[in-house]
Protein backbone atom coordinates (compact mmCIF):
# COMPACT_ATOMS: atom_id res chain seq x y z
CA UNK A 1 0.00 0.00 0.00
CA UNK A 2 2.99 2.65 0.84
CA UNK A 3 3.91 1.92 -2.52
CA UNK A 4 0.85 3.07 -4.80
CA UNK A 5 1.16 6.09 -2.43
CA UNK A 6 4.56 6.76 -4.05
CA UNK A 7 3.95 5.27 -7.22
CA UNK A 8 1.18 7.08 -8.27
CA UNK A 9 1.37 10.68 -7.50
CA UNK A 10 4.92 9.87 -9.60
CA UNK A 11 3.53 8.63 -12.40
CA UNK A 12 0.94 11.33 -12.43
CA UNK A 13 3.89 13.98 -12.02
CA UNK A 14 5.68 12.67 -14.95
CA UNK A 15 2.46 12.73 -17.30
CA UNK A 16 1.74 16.15 -16.27
CA UNK A 17 5.44 17.04 -17.26
CA UNK A 18 5.61 14.76 -20.39
CA UNK A 19 2.06 16.50 -21.86
CA UNK A 20 3.18 20.40 -20.29
CA UNK A 21 6.89 19.31 -22.52
CA UNK A 22 4.93 18.52 -25.44
CA UNK A 23 3.45 21.47 -25.80
CA UNK A 24 7.07 23.55 -25.54
CA UNK A 25 7.56 25.94 -28.85
CA UNK A 26 4.53 25.09 -30.71
CA UNK A 27 2.95 27.89 -32.50
CA UNK A 28 -0.05 29.37 -30.54
CA UNK A 29 -0.59 32.20 -32.64
CA UNK A 30 -2.04 30.44 -35.57
CA UNK A 31 -4.23 27.66 -34.03
CA UNK A 32 -6.39 26.22 -37.07
CA UNK A 33 -9.56 27.24 -37.35
CA UNK A 34 -12.58 24.86 -38.37
CA UNK A 35 -14.05 28.02 -40.61
CA UNK A 36 -10.83 28.16 -42.97
CA UNK A 37 -11.97 28.39 -46.18
CA UNK A 38 -16.03 28.83 -45.32
CA UNK A 39 -17.45 32.17 -45.04
CA UNK A 40 -17.62 34.40 -42.33
CA UNK A 41 -20.59 33.05 -40.15
CA UNK A 42 -23.82 34.92 -40.99
CA UNK A 43 -25.13 38.05 -38.19
CA UNK A 44 -26.70 41.09 -38.15
CA UNK A 45 -25.31 43.73 -35.75
CA UNK A 46 -25.21 47.21 -35.49
CA UNK A 47 -22.57 49.69 -36.29
CA UNK A 48 -20.21 50.61 -33.20
CA UNK A 49 -20.20 54.14 -33.67
CA UNK A 50 -23.86 54.33 -35.61
CA UNK A 51 -26.05 52.23 -33.78
CA UNK A 52 -28.79 52.82 -36.58
CA UNK A 53 -26.65 51.10 -38.95
CA UNK A 54 -26.83 47.08 -39.40
CA UNK A 55 -24.09 45.36 -40.74
CA UNK A 56 -24.21 42.06 -41.92
CA UNK A 57 -21.85 39.16 -43.61
CA UNK A 58 -22.53 40.42 -46.92
CA UNK A 59 -21.07 43.64 -46.01
CA UNK A 60 -17.59 42.46 -45.85
CA UNK A 61 -17.14 41.21 -49.19
CA UNK A 62 -15.68 43.02 -52.38
CA UNK A 63 -11.91 43.11 -51.69
CA UNK A 64 -9.55 41.35 -49.55
CA UNK A 65 -9.74 42.83 -45.89
CA UNK A 66 -8.35 41.45 -42.46
CA UNK A 67 -11.15 41.16 -39.94
CA UNK A 68 -9.90 42.30 -36.61
CA UNK A 69 -11.41 41.09 -33.34
CA UNK A 70 -10.56 43.75 -30.59
CA UNK A 71 -11.66 45.42 -27.06
CA UNK A 72 -10.94 48.01 -24.79
CA UNK A 73 -10.08 45.76 -21.62
CA UNK A 74 -7.61 44.08 -23.75
CA UNK A 75 -3.84 45.27 -23.16
CA UNK A 76 -2.76 43.44 -26.48
CA UNK A 77 -5.23 45.15 -28.60
CA UNK A 78 -4.17 48.44 -27.42
CA UNK A 79 -0.55 47.47 -28.25
CA UNK A 80 -1.10 46.47 -31.84
CA UNK A 81 -3.84 49.01 -32.62
CA UNK A 82 -0.82 51.62 -33.69
CA UNK A 83 0.43 49.34 -36.01
CA UNK A 84 -2.89 48.82 -37.34
CA UNK A 85 -3.14 52.81 -38.03
CA UNK A 86 0.18 52.41 -39.72
CA UNK A 87 -1.05 49.32 -42.08
CA UNK A 88 -4.03 51.56 -43.34
CA UNK A 89 -2.66 54.78 -43.38
CA UNK A 90 0.96 53.88 -45.40
CA UNK A 91 -0.96 50.75 -47.14
CA UNK A 92 -4.39 51.46 -48.00
CA UNK A 93 -5.32 47.93 -46.81
CA UNK A 94 -9.15 47.39 -45.39
CA UNK A 95 -9.90 46.38 -41.65
CA UNK A 96 -13.01 45.66 -40.28
CA UNK A 97 -13.59 45.57 -36.49
CA UNK A 98 -15.26 43.62 -34.59
CA UNK A 99 -15.78 45.10 -30.89
CA UNK A 100 -16.32 42.10 -29.04
CA UNK A 101 -17.69 41.85 -25.05
CA UNK A 102 -17.10 45.75 -24.62
CA UNK A 103 -19.24 48.60 -23.89
CA UNK A 104 -20.22 50.83 -26.54
CA UNK A 105 -19.23 54.22 -24.81
CA UNK A 106 -15.46 53.28 -23.90
CA UNK A 107 -14.72 51.72 -27.68
CA UNK A 108 -16.21 55.21 -28.75
CA UNK A 109 -13.49 57.01 -26.94
CA UNK A 110 -11.11 54.11 -27.44
CA UNK A 111 -11.23 55.06 -31.05
CA UNK A 112 -10.93 58.64 -30.64
CA UNK A 113 -7.79 58.48 -28.38
CA UNK A 114 -5.71 56.41 -30.63
CA UNK A 115 -7.80 56.79 -33.63
CA UNK A 116 -9.77 54.49 -36.07
CA UNK A 117 -8.13 52.00 -38.56
CA UNK A 118 -11.32 50.27 -39.10
CA UNK A 119 -13.66 50.27 -42.40
CA UNK A 120 -16.66 49.26 -40.36
CA UNK A 121 -16.69 48.40 -36.77
CA UNK A 122 -19.07 45.83 -36.06
CA UNK A 123 -20.71 45.84 -32.08
CA UNK A 124 -20.43 42.52 -30.17
CA UNK A 125 -21.79 42.91 -26.89
CA UNK A 126 -22.72 39.45 -26.18
CA UNK A 127 -19.84 38.28 -28.30
CA UNK A 128 -22.03 35.64 -30.24
CA UNK A 129 -20.45 36.40 -33.72
CA UNK A 130 -17.06 35.78 -31.81
CA UNK A 131 -18.48 32.63 -30.70
CA UNK A 132 -19.48 31.97 -33.91
CA UNK A 133 -16.05 32.82 -35.26
CA UNK A 134 -14.40 30.32 -32.78
CA UNK A 135 -12.71 33.43 -31.06
CA UNK A 136 -10.11 32.72 -27.84
CA UNK A 137 -9.84 36.10 -26.80
CA UNK A 138 -8.94 39.38 -28.38
CA UNK A 139 -7.32 40.23 -30.19
CA UNK A 140 -7.43 37.81 -33.12
CA UNK A 141 -7.44 38.87 -36.93
CA UNK A 142 -8.80 36.73 -40.02
CA UNK A 143 -7.83 37.36 -43.63
CA UNK A 144 -10.95 37.32 -45.77
CA UNK A 145 -11.04 37.32 -49.42
CA UNK A 146 -13.08 39.59 -51.81
CA UNK A 147 -16.11 36.74 -51.42
CA UNK A 148 -16.01 37.02 -48.10
CA UNK A 149 -14.29 33.75 -47.23
CA UNK A 150 -12.12 33.19 -43.96
CA UNK A 151 -8.64 32.63 -45.67
CA UNK A 152 -6.12 32.40 -42.27
CA UNK A 153 -6.58 33.25 -38.50
CA UNK A 154 -3.79 34.97 -36.79
CA UNK A 155 -4.00 34.45 -32.74
CA UNK A 156 -2.36 37.82 -30.57
CA UNK A 157 -1.52 41.14 -31.87
CA UNK A 158 -0.40 41.85 -35.27
CA UNK A 159 3.25 43.55 -35.33
CA UNK A 160 5.68 44.25 -37.73
CA UNK A 161 6.71 40.75 -38.54
CA UNK A 162 3.02 39.38 -38.23
CA UNK A 163 2.16 42.32 -40.93
CA UNK A 164 5.12 41.00 -43.09
CA UNK A 165 3.72 37.52 -43.64
CA UNK A 166 0.04 38.51 -43.60
CA UNK A 167 0.65 41.25 -46.12
CA UNK A 168 1.97 38.36 -48.74
CA UNK A 169 -1.26 35.87 -47.63
CA UNK A 170 -3.21 39.11 -48.88
CA UNK A 171 -1.11 39.65 -52.08
CA UNK A 172 -1.92 36.18 -52.80
CA UNK A 173 -5.59 36.59 -52.70
CA UNK A 174 -5.53 39.85 -55.10
CA UNK A 175 -4.10 37.72 -57.76
CA UNK A 176 -6.30 34.88 -57.63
Amino acid sequence: MRRLIVIVPLVLFVALGLFLWNGIGKNTESIPSPLINKPVPAFSLSDLLDEQQTITAADLKGRPALLNVWATWCPTCKEEHAQLNRMVQNEGITIYGVNYKDDREKAKIWLDNYRNPYALNIYDPDGKLGLNLGVYGAPETFLLDAQGIIRYKHIGAIDERVWSDLRERMKQLEVN
